[in-house]
């Protein structure tokens, strides 16, 4: 199976349930880090982001994989798995949304993507460059999924980054809200579909930074 699409398969998989046949609710779940990269005049040049799996959906992603260690497998025995999954990734918008100063910012296809694994997870790496670098007096980025399928957790500890980031520059995380319960009231359709189409959102991780 080993170079399957497996962000979109299974997020695939999400849309075409039977309604009411399953609750919405998470079947991946990522702790994620995110770096915001600067250049040397201030202005915000990308994000780097760093997503554990889960172990079960680590374990299902190497199935098939060749190595020469039996249970450990090398960035470079990784690095088609790696591709193929940036690749998936575009669909979703890199699960990754930017506003500067209330403007919608775009980003650029991954660069210096690679997959490691250790303790029998697997960590995608990968940096989202933006089309347009800015120089905002405000930036806020969120990471989630909007169908809620992956659940994306900020890491417990150094969660976020400014690398190069000017002097004075504050930054601020907000984790989503424990919303579980609710989400598993809603049936796959009612979930996707009209006002709850975004729902996702409830469990957005919302980094802002403010600049002088």
């Amino acid at each position: 199976m080993g170079m399957r699409a497996l962000f979109g398969l299974l997020l695939a998989a999400a849309m075409t349930l039977v309604a009411g046949a399953a609750r919405a609710h998470p079947h991946v779940w990522i702790t994620a880090t995110s770096e915001l990269l600067y250049a040397a005049d201030g202005t915000i040049t990308g994000v780097r982001h760093a997503w554990t799996f889960d172990d079960m959906f680590s374990s299902y992603a190497v199935q098939g994989l060749e190595s020469k260690t039996k249970g450990a497998y090398t960035s470079e025995e990784l690095v088609p798995l790696a591709q193929t999954n940036v690749e998936s990734l575009k669909e979703y918008a890199y699960f990754t949304f930017a506003r500067a100063d209330g403007k919608k910012e775009r980003f650029q296809e991954p660069v210096d993507y690679f997959l490691d694994y250790k303790d029998a997870v697997l960590t995608l790496h990968f940096t989202l460059p933006l089309k347009n670098p800015v120089k905002p007096k405000q930036l806020v980025l969120e990471v989630f999924d909007r169908s809620f399928f992956i659940d994306f957790q900020m890491a417990k500890d150094n969660p976020v980054k400014l690398v190069g980031a000017p002097a004075g520059c504050q930054m601020k995380l907000e984790r989503p809200s424990d919303g579980t319960a609710s989400a598993q009231k809603l049936n796959e359709q009612t979930f996707m579909n009209g006002e709850n189409s975004n729902f996702g959102l409830m469990f957005a991780n919302k980094i802002t930074v403010d600049c002088p």
